[in-house]
């Protein structure tokens, strides 16, 4: 490059490349797939060297593991944001919590499925390990507020609002992705709600 010609690309301040390379890593999984995704066309996607994703994060499996552990972060962060425009109850607390977990995976439905329906990222690497447990730490939380520890009734609510999500995000659940939001809030809201433990009705 000489003098004169513009240097157009990316440039990221000390910090930055790493989020950077996770956001080009998302829209390449979303866009590809889990299959054609690669090292280099993240770094393609992201404007950086082809060596830039592996600086930061070894190889393939390392960056769908951080990618998967991010996703954890916005999982629990979809969660808290319905929870916060909740009543403060145990029983409302939950169901927002279960709306949340349906607008996770609806907004980000390649995300949603690398973090609980593939063997490519490594869970017991930081920092997924970490992530997920964090997220299923406030599944046992919501729950025990509702007064149950039992692990059959977290395995219900959680089996109830992963299959609702995941039925909705790949469009199999089609009587009810064709409702408006509100209606489709109703509906899940109400199935939730027949499954949560008998002590916090």
């Amino acid at each position: 490059m000489t003098e004169t010609e513009p240097d157009d690309r990316p440039r990221y301040h000390h910090g930055d490349l790493q989020a950077a390379l996770l956001t080009a890593g998302e829209a390449e999984l979303a866009e590809a797939g889990i299959e054609a995704f690669s090292l280099r066309s993240v770094a393609r996607r992201a404007g950086v060297s082809h060596a830039a994703p592996a600086h930061h994060f070894g190889d393939v499996q390392g960056l769908l593991s951080a990618l998967a552990a991010e996703g954890f972060r916005l999982f629990l962060d979809a969660q808290m944001v319905r929870q916060a425009k909740a009543a403060p109850d145990a029983q409302s607390q939950m169901l927002a919590a279960g709306l949340g977990y349906v607008d996770f995976a609806l907004a980000r439905p390649a995300l949603f499925r690398l973090m609980f329906a593939s063997n490519r990222p490594l869970f017991e690497s930081e920092p997924l390990r970490p992530a997920s447990e964090a997220a299923f730490r406030h599944l046992e939380q919501g729950v025990a507020a509702l007064g149950s520890n039992d692990p059959l009734d977290i395995a219900a609510v959680w089996a109830t609002a992963h299959g609702i999500s995941d039925l909705l995000a790949s469009g199999r659940l089609k009587p009810m992705s064709a409702l408006a939001p509100e209606a489709r809030d109703a509906a899940v809201t109400e199935i939730l709600r027949r499954v949560l433990p008998d002590r916090g009705r």
